[in-house]
């Protein structure tokens, strides 16, 4: 019995560690998409996951990390690119991509789930990939460096705990706000139908580009080894987080409707 707790508690660990946005914030992009979606979308969505929220698949591809015989689909979460391109460089670089990364298998998604001949099964996995990865690149460190993987050598103490610049993005700055993901989602969803259209109209390439020079903000933001970040840091970057947590269930939405139109 001890043998099997020990077990379950160390896939658990695994399946934490990784995680993009973090349960909450994952979810929070999941319910905000749900206020969004046309009729015919939410039927197909309904057909594909039954009884399951858009907010709770939203976390499978980081609760599927304790398995690792999914272990391939981890560099699908992210892309990191190098430093200093503008928005015409950056472009070109996505639409030469041949890489197994977040951009890529975004575009690979959205195909199959368009296809009439996927099955259900596969529909029900890629369909989760979707939601889970499109929330992902709005999370800026999820579009960021090569040489730091992200954020994840940048190391910082948040108050008293040790942590990097990607984790404190995937999971401190929200737990700090001390809200259920519905409490946070009532919290935040507030933008009008004007500029839900002009979110939605962008191209893929542009919510790339726009996590990429956020990635670059919170980068510049560092300016010390292991600083020590607190109330100040939150005051400063929760308007950040807010407005990328939203804009990631209003573009989700957009992508939804596009996909089962």
């Amino acid at each position: 019995m001890l043998k099997k707790t020990s077990i379950l508690l160390l896939l658990l660990a695994i399946s934490l560690k990784g995680f993009s946005w973090g349960s909450t914030g994952h979810r929070v992009v999941g319910q905000i998409a749900n206020s969004y979606l046309s009729c015919k979308a939410k039927r197909n969505i309904r057909k594909i996951l039954g009884s399951e929220s858009i907010a709770i698949s939203s976390n499978w591809a980081d609760f599927i990390k304790s398995d690792t015989s999914y272990k391939y689909l981890d560099s699908w979460h992210y892309i990191n690119v190098k430093t200093g391109l503008n928005n015409a460089e950056f472009t070109k670089y996505l639409q030469e991509d041949t890489k197994t990364d977040a951009y890529t298998k975004l575009n690979f998604l959205i195909g199959e789930l368009k296809n009439k001949k996927t099955s259900l099964e596969q529909k029900r996995f890629y369909l989760r990939l979707l939601i889970h990865i499109a929330g992902d690149i709005h999370q800026p460190m999820h579009v960021g460096r090569f040489e730091d993987l992200g954020g994840n050598r940048i190391k910082a103490f948040w108050f008293a705990d040790a942590t990097n610049l990607h984790a404190l993005w995937d999971t401190k700055l929200i737990e700090f706000q001390n809200l259920s993901y519905t409490e946070y989602s009532a919290n935040i969803n507030h933008v009008s139908k004007q500029q839900r259209s002009v979110w939605q109209k962008q191209p893929m390439t542009e919510w790339f580009f726009e996590s990429y020079q956020l990635a670059d903000k919170l980068y510049a933001g560092i300016k010390t080894q292991e600083p020590r970040l607190s109330y100040r840091y939150d005051f400063e970057n929760v308007e950040m987080l807010n407005q990328q947590l939203l804009k990631g269930g209003v573009r989700l939405a957009g992508l939804l409707n596009e996909v089962f139109k």
